[in-house]
């Protein structure tokens, strides 16, 4: 904690505070700014009313309406300041409008018939005149309801089988591949890594149809497994782990050798734990990959009980309305287990990216 203070609070000058800091602090608010300003400006909108959404001016806090529970009303009604003739301000509840007129009530004194209001219990007053009482209120609404229509579970469940089988997958595939560029002498092995690192010039687009047909001949669409294996092996993946293991010492490898260890038992038991920062940092984007992918589980699925969360967040957009504060809690919930794994896994981060390729 004193490391982290002393970092925080040093100056470049050597008794007072440098322009340098002054810079350097005023780049870093605005890089946590830029940052994470988007992501809790989505989580307040995500507790917003759909009306409250489409506000101008814009707000941050999730601010609602007033409103008042009158007898004879099945509905509550909603509350407005008003400044009357006489110069009275009162807080009255609307029971109509007409035109630009409105009709309200006070919802302090009992009307003689309920649900009725006698012309000398209105106060018409126009609605300019009319101020909103409002709140900060959390509309947790927003996440409960949806789960009636939303089969948010299932979505949820698919999605996770496919990011977990997919990223151990990731995980194995690319550093066998990794492991054997880096540590075996073949002919043509600088050939290939070539060939597998050019793959990433090739716009996904271009292949989307011949692996559609691909999956298709093996009967794997509408099916997750259609979803995980075709992008099991990344040239990204393959090209992070093969420059860290390159920094592992050849002499473990033979010394295990010598030792009478397998190939299998050297992969496993001495080059997958000495490359656990590298594997981490391909964990955390094979991840990201597969838990945000939207393009390709839309072409594959086509049957709803096979939805992942981001197809699955699709059927909300309906053609002439968008429920979009259901969306935006939506999107919220599915950016937690992301959020989540960063958190666990981002201490890895530093250290698998700072080591790789410092040996060629």
């Amino acid at each position: 904690m004193n490391t982290l203070r002393n970092f925080i609070i040093r100056k470049h000058g050597k008794n007072r505070v440098d322009i340098t800091d002054a810079l350097s602090y005023l780049y870093l608010v605005a890089g946590v700014f830029v940052m994470f300003g988007p992501v809790l400006w989505v989580v307040m909108s995500s507790f917003k009313t759909q009306t409250s959404l489409f506000e101008f001016p814009p707000r941050f806090l999730p601010y609602s309406q007033n409103t008042v529970e009158v007898e004879g009303y099945e509905n509550p009604l909603p509350l407005f300041k008003v400044t009357l003739e006489d110069g009275q301000v009162r807080e009255l509840a609307q029971v109509r409008r007409v035109g630009l007129e409105s009709q309200l009530i006070d919802p302090d004194k009992p009307l003689a018939t309920p649900g009725r209001p006698s012309a000398d219990e209105l106060y018409r007053v126009r609605i300019e005149n009319l101020e909103p009482i409002e709140s900060i209120q959390l509309a947790w609404e927003n996440y409960t309801e949806p789960l009636d229509r939303f089969n948010f579970m299932t979505y949820l469940k698919n999605s996770l089988i496919v990011t977990t089988v997919a990223t151990i997958i990731t995980l194995i595939v690319n550093s066998m591949a990794a492991y054997a560029l880096s540590k075996y002498q073949f002919r043509g092995k600088d050939a290939f890594l070539v060939v597998i690192i050019s793959t990433l010039m090739i716009p996904i687009s271009v292949i989307l149809v011949p692996v559609f047909l691909v999956i298709t001949k093996l009967s794997l669409n509408n099916s997750l497994w259609g979803i995980i294996i075709p992008g099991a092996a990344t040239p990204t993946g393959v090209f992070l782990l093969r420059q860290y293991m390159l920094t592992i010492p050849d002499e473990l490898i033979e010394a295990a050798r010598i030792d009478g260890a397998s190939e299998w038992r050297i992969y496993w038991q001495v080059i997958l734990p000495l490359a656990r920062p590298a594997l981490a940092v391909l964990a955390i984007f094979s991840i990201m990959w597969r838990w945000n992918d939207f393009l390709w589980p839309l072409i594959v699925l086509s049957r709803s009980e096979k939805y992942t969360l981001q197809v699955g967040l699709n059927a909300f957009f309906g053609e002439l309305n968008v429920p979009w504060h259901y969306v935006l809690a939506m999107t919220v919930l599915t950016l937690l287990p992301i959020t989540l794994v960063f958190a666990f896994l981002q201490q890895f981060i530093s250290t698998g990216i700072a080591t790789t390729g410092t040996k060629g």
